[in-house]
C-alpha cells in the first residue's frame, strides 16, 4: 500500500511494530475520551471558501519560537523513537531538517543529543522532564547547552503519570527485562526484529554512564519516569527560567491561568498540550483550549499546539484560531514506524500539500493571511459549542 495520509502510515505502522510498542504509540490514558476528543474537536469547526480569488504566490512559512519557518509545523518531542526503528531519532530529525523545520528531542530517548549533533548542524530543541535528581537534571541542560539547542521544552503534565491501559495489559512499564514471554510477543514482527538486532541492545544513550538506572531501554525509561519530581510546582519553572538562557516554553498547558502565569515568569511560550489524551482523561481537547488561551495571553505570546494533528486542515484550524505553529507527535511516528526516514519525509510532504491545496481553495495565499483574518475564516459550527 502506498501511503496517502496519515492514517496510512498509521495503519503500516500497526503492522509492523509489536504491539507492546504500537499501543505505546497509539494509546490514551483510560478510556481514551480526551485522546479522542483531540481528533474529534476539529470537526466542530468548519473553514470558509472562497473562490475567484486573483492568484499570488503562495507562501507557507510561518514565525513561532523566535525564528521563521518554511513551514507552520514541527516535529515534537516522542519518547523512543529509536525502539521503533533502528537509529529512529536520528531518522527523524534528519527528515525534518531536510524540510528545514525544527525538531525536539525527547527526554525518553535512545539516541542522545550528541548523537543526533553529530548527524546534523540544523536546529535542535530539547524535551526536559525535571527530575527528583537535580544533579542528573543539570548534566542534561549542560548536554543540551553543548549541543547548540536553542529552545527548552520543559513538560509539566507529567509529574504523576496516567493509566494508560493499553500498557498495562502490554507490560510496557514493568517489563525491565527480557522475557522467553516478550521475546515470543517481539517475534511475531520478523522484520522489525531483524532489524533492531542489527543495532544490538537499545538503551537511553543520555543515562548509559548511570548504573543505577539499569541496563537496556525498558528498565532505564522504568527508572527514569520513577525519578521525575511529582512535587513540580512554578518555583522549580521560576528556576528552570533562570537557569536556562536560551527560550524556555512550557508544555502542557490547557488553562489560561496556566498560560499567563508561564508569561509572567518570563517563559518565551506555551504548548497546549493534553499529552496527546495520555494523562488526564476528561480534560480538554487542545483545539477547544486554543481560543481562550489566546484571548488571555494576548496576540504576541508564542503559542504552539499539539494533540490530534492528522491533517493539513487542523493545522489551518489550529493556526486560525490563534496558534502560531503546530508540533507533531503521532503523525510523524507513525511515519517514522512505517518507513523510517522516507515515511517521515512523506508524513511532512504529505501535510505540507494538504495545507497548500486547502488554503488554495479557502482563497487565502499564506500562513500571515490565514493568522490575520483568523476567526473569519475559521468558523465554530453552530452558536451554543462553548470555548475553554
Amino acid at each position: 500500500m502506498k501511503p496517502v495520509n496519515v492514517s496510512d502510515y498509521r495503519e503500516l505502522a500497526r503492522r509492523r511494530l509489536p504491539k507492546i510498542f504500537f499501543d505505546y504509540i497509539d494509546g490514551g490514558s483510560f478510556d481514551e475520551v480526551t485522546m479522542q476528543a483531540n481528533r474529534a474537536d476539529f470537526g466542530d469547526f468548519e473553514l470558509k471558501q472562497n473562490v475567484l480569488v486573483d492568484p499570488k504566490p503562495q507562501d507557507l512559512s510561518a514565525s513561532y519560537l523566535g525564528m521563521r519557518h518554511p513551514l507552520p509545523f514541527m516535529l515534537g518531542p516522542v519518547g523512543f523513537l529509536g525502539l521503533y526503528t533502528g537509529n529512529g531519532e536520528i531518522k527523524a530529525v534528519r527528515a525534518a531538517h531536510a524540510a528545514n523545520i525544527p525538531f525536539c528531542l525527547s527526554t525518553f530517548s535512545i539516541a542522545s543529543l550528541t548523537d543526533l549533533r553529530a548527524q546534523t548542524k540544523g536546529p535542535l530543541h530539547f524535551q526536559l522532564y525535571v527530575l527528583e535528581d537535580r544533579t542528573l537534571c543539570e548534566e542534561l541542560l549542560v548536554a543540551a547547552e553543548q549541543a547548540g539547542v536553542d529552545t527548552l521544552f520543559v513538560t509539566v503534565d507529567t509529574a504523576i503519570t496516567g493509566i494508560r491501559e493499553r500498557d498495562v495489559r502490554n507490560g510496557f512499564r514493568s517489563l525491565t527485562r527480557m522475557t522467553p514471554g516478550l521475546f515470543a510477543r517481539l517475534s511475531l514482527r520478523p522484520r522489525w526484529l531483524a532489524e533492531m538486532a542489527l543495532g544490538g541492545v537499545p538503551s537511553v544513550r543520555a543515562i548509559e554512564h548511570r548504573p543505577e538506572f539499569g541496563r537496556g531501554a525498558l528498565e532505564q525509561a522504568t527508572n527514569l519516569s520513577r525519578g521525575i519530581d511529582k512535587t513540580l510546582s512554578w518555583k522549580d519553572l521560576a528556576w528552570l527560567r533562570e537557569r536556562w538562557t536560551g527560550k524556555l516554553v512550557v508544555k502542557g498547558v490547557l488553562s489560561a491561568d496556566d498560560a499567563v502565569k508561564a508569561r509572567g515568569i518570563g517563559c518565551d511560550g506555551v504548548v497546549i498540550s493534553n499529552h496527546g489524551g495520555r494523562q488526564l482523561d476528561g480534560a480538554s481537547s487542545t483545539i477547544r483550549s486554543l481560543t481562550g488561551i489566546r484571548a488571555s495571553v494576548g496576540p504576541d505570546f508564542c503559542l504552539m499546539l499539539d494533540g490530534g494533528i492528522r491533517r493539513g486542515t487542523d493545522i489551518i484550524k489550529a493556526i486560525g484560531l490563534g496558534a502560531d505553529g503546530v508540533m507533531l507527535g503521532r503523525a510523524y511516528a507513525y511515519g517514522l514506524s512505517a518507513a523510517g526516514e522516507h515515511g517521515v519525509a512523506g508524513v511532512i510532504a504529505i501535510l505540507e500539500k494538504e495545507v497548500s491545496v486547502s488554503l488554495a481553495l479557502m482563497g487565502i495565499a499564506s500562513i500571515d493571511e490565514l493568522k490575520a483574518r483568523g476567526h473569519d475564516v475559521v468558523i465554530a459550527r453552530g452558536t451554543s459549542m462553548t470555548l475553554i
